[in-house]
């Protein structure tokens, strides 16, 4: 999973016109297989929810899950 802030400045203190980028990268190839584009508080949490899942769900689990998740 790669976050790539907008900014240097923290989710809780940034602009809220800022966007985020959250992306879930396949190891073997390096493609990007999800990608959204959040607030800064947003992409944090998605953030956060997402590692969780990462080491929780075997593959085909957390593709199920988060495929379907828009913005």
């Amino acid at each position: 999973m790669i976050v790539t802030r907008a900014g240097k400045t923290p989710a809780l203190l940034a602009d809220a016109e800022r966007v985020d980028h959250v992306e879930v990268v396949e190891i073997d190839s390096g493609e990007v297989v999800l990608f959204w584009d959040r607030p800064p508080h947003a992409a944090s949490k998605l953030a956060r929810a997402l590692r969780a899942d990462l080491a929780q769900l075997d593959d085909e689990e957390f593709m199920a899950r988060w495929a379907t998740v828009d913005d």
